[in-house]
């Protein structure tokens, strides 16, 4: 036996370093990821580095890609999203550890482009700003200095050499010591960061329940008892909040002290500009109003619809007090960009916020503060217009400018400038699929034509005639409206269609459209099976 081949490591020692170089990356990643998660809570939840590349994900993604991802997950594609982020970077710190083990300056350079690329996504967001970048710029050294540690115990190698040496000394005391002494210094870490963010966090949900919502000056009128159908699988009139649909950007939910929160109105036509805490935000005439939302990724037949009783600010007259006058009584601004505490900014259109609808800040949901998911302090709500483009949650400032001078956060993605809800109609029950006795079957769901409302809603049989089914009370222009229809249900395998026409008498179009630029269109429709009655069973005497 040769000396070279007495030296040389055996399979299974090589198999053991190479393992153990990827551990050590993963757990570098995990040392930066800690730092980068400490340092944000004294800048900003949003600016920790998986937060800040997810952001940047979604900025970039494409709008179809996103609008499957909403379609499959629902409110969960954040955290598929989140999930699919952390498989991405535990398989590059891997790789990066696998490198580390032949050049530990190769290594750490790796984890320092981690770095990098986590500050340009933290300064790539709206409303980002350079302390934005700390975090990960500041955690990626810290990993970096995790990984050298690391990997020299693997190879025996000392500062400044490299660790191509196959046959070099595996401490493998010394590397369980510094592993276990990183992971614990980072979980420690990471741990402290995120309590500090939850101690903020504590303020905000405390200022949110100390806030005692004052009554209305204007009210919303009664629902009708005959404007809710008691139909099983039908949609409730008025949504739960905990079931009103979410769609949005924020991967972290904004908390926001009401204590500390402030509203801004300036811009172009602005005589007067405002400066309003929420404390006199609430000082201000309340009015009251059940409204229905409708986000524009909503597919035909979709969950992103939901309605509910809104408290808040009339926009109007707000603006008015600024000095704003629309452009059609002669002002100069025709968009109202409305922006967010994460950066957020949506597009308005100054005439639609100020023709008489009521378009309100809303400072209460369904009798209760805003919850934090649906904006609290202060969000937006115009009925007749597309989420995207009129309902900013978390908001903090009203910018009056021009279409031409700025293009909103969307509309850079897009979607169309202007976006009034098209007529649609969904049937909620029977589901899709669903096996039904032959028989009088109640179908029923909900119609929408925000701001316009609904005259008549239709159901049509596979290739038969459209049918008038029976509509529920109004309830207000401004809200979704439910319908029946009790169908005759044959034996067989059938399909249900629905339409629906608005106060204007314009019908529901059939033409299949996605929701790119500016909404879905098309007829909601549901395949059911029909079985046969059971037969009749004589009973004796």
């Amino acid at each position: 036996m040769t000396e070279e081949t007495s030296t040389a490591p055996s399979r299974r020692t090589r198999t053991t370093r190479a393992a153990l170089a990827a551990l050590s990356g993963v757990i570098a990643a995990f040392a930066a990821l800690a730092a980068g998660e400490l340092l944000s809570a004294a800048v900003r939840p949003e600016s920790s580095p998986v937060t800040a590349v997810g952001g940047a994900v979604i900025d970039r993604t494409p709008v179809e890609v996103k609008d499957w991802a909403i379609r499959a997950f629902g409110e969960d594609d954040k955290v598929v999203l989140l999930g699919g982020i952390l498989v991405l970077l535990t398989l590059f710190a891997a790789a990066v550890g696998l490198a580390a083990r032949r050049n530990r300056r190769a290594g750490v350079a790796g984890v320092l482009v981690f770095g990098v690329i986590g500050a340009a996504a933290a300064l790539s967001r709206p409303g980002s700003g350079w302390p934005d970048a700390l975090p990960s710029a500041a955690g990626a050294p810290a990993g970096a200095g995790v990984l050298w540690l690391l990997v020299g115990r693997l190879t025996g190698a000392g500062p400044g050499t490299e660790v191509s040496r196959d046959r070099a000394a595996l401490d493998r005391r010394g590397f369980v010591l510094a592993a276990g002494a990183s992971v614990a210094v980072s979980a420690g870490a990471g741990f402290a960061g995120r309590r500090l963010s939850a101690s903020g966090a504590a303020d905000a949900e405390a200022s949110r329940a100390a806030v005692r919502l004052p009554r209305p000056s204007s009210p919303a009128r009664p629902i009708p008892a005959r404007a809710r159908p008691r139909v099983e699988g039908l949609s409730p009139f008025t949504t739960p909040d905990r079931d009103f649909y979410r769609v949005d950007t924020a991967l972290v939910v904004p908390r926001v002290d009401a204590g500390s929160w402030r509203l801004t109105v300036h811009g172009k036509g602005v005589r007067r500009p405002l400066e309003l805490d929420f404390a006199q935000l609430l000082r201000r005439d309340m009015i009251e109003r059940d409204i229905t939302l409708t986000c524009v990724s909503n597919e035909v037949g979709g969950p992103y619809v939901s309605s509910a009783r809104w408290l808040g600010v009339p926009l109007a007259p707000l603006l008015e007090e600024a000095g704003v006058r629309p452009p059609s009584r002669g002002g100069p601004a025709d968009q109202l960009v409305s922006r967010s505490v994460d950066g957020m900014a949506l597009g308005t259109p100054v005439d639609t916020v100020m023709d008489g609808r009521d378009a309100i800040l809303a400072v209460g949901m369904n009798g209760e503060p805003l919850p934090f998911r649906h904006g609290f302090p202060v969000r937006m709500v115009v009925p007749g217009l597309y989420g995207y483009v009129s309902a900013c949650k978390w908001l903090q400032e009203l910018e009056l400018t021009t279409f031409d001078a700025f293009d909103p956060y969307w509309v850079r993605r897009d979607w169309a400038r202007e976006a009034p809800i098209k007529t649609q109609s969904r049937i909620d029950t029977p589901r899709p699929f669903a096996r039904l006795r032959a028989g009088t079957v109640r179908v029923a769901g909900v119609a929408w034509a925000q701001h316009r409302g609904i005259r008549r809603v239709e159901i049509r049989v596979d290739d038969g005639p459209w049918q008038d089914a029976r509509l529920a009370a109004e309830a207000g222009l401004d809200t979704w409206r439910q319908w029946v229809w009790d169908w005759p249900a044959t034996e067989g395998s059938h399909t249900l269609h629905v339409r629906a026409t608005d106060a204007a008498g314009a019908v529901q179009t059939s033409r299949r459209q996605g929701t790119v630029p500016d909404g879905a269109t098309g007829l909601h429709s549901v395949v059911v099976s029909v079985d046969r009655p059971p037969p009749a069973t004589s009973r004796g005497l």
